[in-house]
């Protein structure tokens, strides 16, 4: 009642509001980070720059390995108890036969009537040399149509080169003697592979030199024991004038005959290389006596 005071030991009781809207919930609030936080270096160095994309470079394929320029050429041919081919190197001459080894480790694989292979070994690469000319006895028919001039002057002519043989007539069985092939030509030349062939039951070769025209040049030989020598010369290219072109020694075997040797091929070559007409030549007797 009003102006009544509160017993002591009591508390005053408030009334209680009545309740004028919805009950408000509390609110969750997100924790705010801390300010102390490192939030990065403020002036750090950007990031570099890609790297730029390398270039797709193809790769090429290695080449093929190459034998070295052929040092070699075809001088000549002869075909006599088997092939053998005389090549040129330079100024050498060179008479090999089929499976032979030739300086610069080529070796002679095949040999054809239009040339021969060679094999560089150390690769196995084969190049094939095409012949230059054919050892071959002309008969004396086809000799008179190479020997006739060229439809011109007659003062231009050039008349075949001559061959002939030097030596004795008669010797004596057991002694040696000499027998030299000479040449007179009215065209320089440079070379010639040829062939000689004799009875072997007659004469042994006993040494086969260079006449005084290759003396400087180069000359190389080969003797067969069932009759035959194969020849290669080389020279500057001079005009030659009854000079010597070989000298072949022999020893008479058997006293009583008559021995023969015959130049059985020859391809003479002028300074160019060119083939150089030349007389046919008989063979040259000897009497063999006791």
């Amino acid at each position: 009642m009003p102006g009544e005071q509160a017993k002591p030991g009591t508390e005053a009781q408030v009334p209680a509001r009545p309740e004028t809207g919805p009950r408000a919930e509390p609110i969750d609030l997100p924790e705010r980070s801390s300010l102390r936080k490192p939030g990065g270096e403020l002036f750090a160095a950007p990031p570099p720059p890609p790297a730029p994309a390398r270039p797709v470079v193809e790769a090429r394929p290695e080449p093929k390995p190459q034998a070295p320029p052929m040092p070699y050429r075809v001088a000549g041919q002869v075909s006599h108890e088997g092939t053998t081919v005389v090549l040129a190197r330079d100024e050498r001459v060179y008479l090999v036969r089929v499976g032979e080894t030739l300086d610069g480790g080529y070796r002679v694989e095949s040999i054809r009537p239009d040339g021969v292979t060679l094999v560089y070994t150390p690769l196995d690469l084969r190049e094939h040399l095409a012949a230059a000319s054919t050892l071959r006895v002309d008969p004396p028919a086809a000799l008179a149509q190479a020997a006739k001039p060229a439809p011109v002057a007659a003062a231009k002519a050039i008349a075949p080169a001559q061959l002939r043989w030097q030596g004795p007539a008669r010797v004596q069985a057991g002694n040696p003697f000499e027998v030299a092939l000479k040449l007179t030509s009215d065209q320089a030349v440079r070379g010639s592979p040829l062939q000689l062939s004799y009875d072997a039951r007659l004469l042994e070769p006993v040494a086969v030199r260079a006449g005084e025209f290759f003396a400087d040049g180069s000359f190389t030989y080969r003797v067969s024991p069932d009759g035959s020598i194969l020849v290669g010369a080389f020279g500057k290219g001079e005009v030659p004038a009854d000079a010597e072109f070989l000298v072949v020694t022999f020893k008479p075997v058997r006293a009583g005959v008559t021995a023969e040797l015959k130049l059985s091929s020859v391809a003479l070559q002028d300074a160019a290389g060119g083939p150089v007409v030349h007389a046919p030549l008989a063979a040259f007797r000897t009497s063999i006596t006791q």
